[in-house]
């Protein structure tokens, strides 16, 4: 894992990234040297094509979720993404071509040659989303503990990190549960330090239920560490791992006194310029579609065509947030909030389509140039909602320290729910958030909204 402005990524996505980038580049590169040898080619402004067209495809490779943490697609589907890649390739490259002054440069050379290092480039990065992992790329890990957090480690490696190779669970002095297999038990007969040197580990992870009565072997961490390698608490642990910050894992002592957390000026100043500018873009560029939903709403089911609701933002402040009315007007008639949920008989005919495609949010822009919301943060939630999950979920007022948004690090990693354990499931997502943000994990963020956007994925 490196850490990359406040945010965690694995080595791994970057050097997916990394080799799309050069692929692009290279492709050009060979075509230049082997096929245009006596073409009128001005070999700056093809490597200058060359390098805008490998941003671009970053760039929507990364909208269509080639280098997300999580890979649950089939072949096929990930087929279908390297097709539509490619298609969406087609225009970028000729948009590039019409803006760039390229003069003295053969046409069809350099849309032959862009297609087809695009081409390869996409084909390989499909069949390497399915290729098993490199053992040069191998984590190797020992947990600390054997009881029900060390199994969580174990379930949470599985799930999200195949290149994670747990070594085996050191038992602690003073744990007597036992929840991880026995067969990966590993004998303490040796010290910690010997067996994670011999082991040739590279990360402890330390999972011990009972800190107390000489539970922590702190000398021998100590020397683990002084020898090279990792050693996390189980907090640390699962916000690198699966960008998240556990629940069960978490104390106040942690929040406190690590690092992360900050409010400076400097960075409310920048989110600020950058929630103004993109909400003015998005606007203007939305605005068509604006109108031809609020069309829609009045010929299915009449005025109003907004959606106005009280909502909770920074610092617990009130706010009303305004929507694009997907529900029938009598949605909540008896006056007691009531948890949207899947397949909603409340929902209208178009209010299933925009919430599908999130266009019932567009609105919500108008409140980021107000200054009540962000493009990104944490979805601001009922008071009534707010009141019963804030005594019922540890830390749930700590995501009131930032500016609600539109969209969030949660709504791009978790499914919609409506329910307190969902509610739960999303607080750990925004506790990363709000202990990592960043303009960089901002604009993360929205490229992966626009991912979550065009598959429909999580939309209730």
């Amino acid at each position: 894992m490196i850490r990359m402005f406040n945010h965690w990524l694995r080595w791994r996505a970057l050097g997916q990234m990394l080799f799309d980038f050069s692929f692009v580049i290279v492709g050009m590169i060979i075509a230049l040297m082997w096929v245009g040898s006596g073409l009128p080619i001005n070999h700056e402004q093809v490597l200058i094509f060359a390098f805008l067209l490998g941003a671009a495809m970053l760039v929507i490779n990364s909208w269509l979720g080639f280098y997300q943490r999580l890979n649950k697609r089939t072949v096929m589907e990930s087929r279908a993404r390297g097709v539509l890649s490619l298609y969406l390739a087609v225009p970028v490259a000729y948009g590039i071509f019409a803006i760039l002054p390229l003069a003295g440069v053969s046409q069809e050379f350099l849309q032959l040659s862009a297609m087809s290092a695009v081409f390869g480039m996409l084909v390989t990065r499909v069949s390497a989303s399915h290729a098993p992992s490199s053992n040069m790329l191998t984590r190797r890990i020992l947990v600390f503990g054997t009881g029900a957090r060390a199994l969580a480690v174990k379930r949470a490696l599985n799930k999200s990190d195949p290149s994670a190779e747990i070594m085996g669970f050191f038992p602690s002095s003073n744990e007597e549960e036992i929840a991880v297999p026995s067969r990966m038990i590993i004998s303490s007969k040796k010290s910690l330090t010997d067996t994670a040197i011999n082991l040739k580990v590279e990360e402890i992870v330390v999972a011990v239920t009972e800190r107390r009565g000489g539970a922590m072997p702190l000398r021998e961490l100590l020397d683990c560490k002084l020898q090279g390698i990792k050693v996390l608490d189980l907090a640390s642990h699962f916000e690198q791992t699966l960008g998240q910050i556990r629940l069960e894992s978490l104390y106040a002592g942690w929040l406190i006194f690590g690092d992360g957390f900050s409010q400076g000026s400097a960075r409310t100043i920048v989110k600020r310029i950058f929630d103004i500018v993109c909400a003015t873009f998005l606007i203007l560029l939305s605005l068509p579609v604006m109108l031809i939903t609020a069309l829609a709403i009045v010929i299915e089911n009449g005025f109003p065509v907004f959606y106005r609701q009280e909502r909770v933002g920074l610092n617990g402040r009130l706010f009303n947030v305004i929507k694009f009315r997907s529900m029938r007007r009598d949605a909540e008639k008896d006056g007691k909030p009531v948890w949207a949920k899947a397949q909603d008989n409340r929902v209208t005919k178009v209010g299933r389509i925009i919430r599908k495609l999130r266009v019932d949010e567009l609105p919500q822009l108008f409140s980021v140039l107000t200054g009540d919301m962000s493009l990104v943060g944490p979805r601001p939630e009922r008071p009534f909602f707010v009141d019963q999950l804030t005594k019922e979920i540890p830390f749930y007022a700590v995501r009131h320290s930032v500016k609600p948004g539109v969209t969030g690090w949660a709504q791009v990693r978790y499914h919609y729910g409506a329910t307190v354990e969902d509610s739960a499931e999303k607080l750990q997502y925004d506790l990363y958030y709000v202990k990592n943000h960043s303009l960089f994990l901002d604009i993360l963020v929205l490229f992966e909204t626009v991912g979550v956007v065009l598959t429909g994925k999580g939309a209730q």
